[in-house]
C-alpha cells in the first residue's frame, strides 16, 4: 500500500469510526421513546435517521462495493411502524460501519478508481462513493444534534 492509498484508507476509516461514536454520544441521553418519536411535526425521528444511515451504508457500500447482497427498502427507513429497539438499531448501525471499515481496508490502489454505479449515486468511482457516504453521515449528524437539543429543551 503506497502512502496516498494508506492515507486515504486510514483517514476514511478514522472519520467513519469517529462519526459513529458521535451518533452513539448523541443517542445516549435519549430514552427509547425519544429515540423513535419526532419532537417536531416535521422531519424524522433520531431512530429513523439511524435506520436510514444504516440502509445507506449497507446499500451504497455493502451491496455495491462489498457485494453483500443487501437489498434496500429506503421508504421503510423513515416509516417503520415497528422498528427495532434503540439498542438493536444502534447495533445494526455499528455493523454497517464495521462492514464499511472492512471494505475500505480491502481496497487496492486500483480499486479506488473503479467505476461506481448505484441507484441514486452521486459518485462515479469507489473513492467518490466512500466520500459521499461519509459526508451524508455527517449531514444527518447535524439533524441528530438538533433533535437532541429539542428533546433536552423539553426535559
Amino acid at each position: 500500500m503506497n502512502n496516498l492509498e494508506s492515507t486515504i484508507a486510514s483517514d476514511l476509516i478514522e472519520r467513519y469510526r469517529k462519526l459513529a461514536g458521535v451518533v452513539h454520544d448523541l443517542a445516549a441521553p435519549l430514552s427509547e421513546k425519544q429515540f423513535w418519536d419526532k419532537p417536531l411535526s416535521f422531519g424524522n425521528s433520531f431512530g429513523h435517521l439511524v435506520l436510514h444511515l444504516t440502509g445507506n451504508l449497507n446499500y451504497y457500500i455493502g451491496a455495491q462495493i462489498a457485494a453483500t447482497g443487501y437489498v434496500r427498502d429506503r421508504p421503510i427507513e423513515f416509516s417503520d411502524a415497528t422498528p427495532p429497539s434503540k439498542a438493536d438499531a444502534l447495533r445494526n448501525f455499528d455493523a454497517a460501519v464495521g462492514m464499511v471499515v472492512r471494505t475500505i481496508e480491502s481496497q487496492s490502489a486500483e480499486d479506488w478508481a473503479k467505476p461506481y454505479e448505484g441507484r441514486g449515486a452521486d459518485a462515479t468511482d469507489r473513492f467518490g462513493m466512500m466520500l459521499s457516504c461519509v459526508t451524508h453521515l455527517h449531514h444527518h449528524i447535524g439533524q441528530m444534534m438538533y433533535l437532541g437539543f429539542e428533546w433536552k429543551g423539553r426535559g
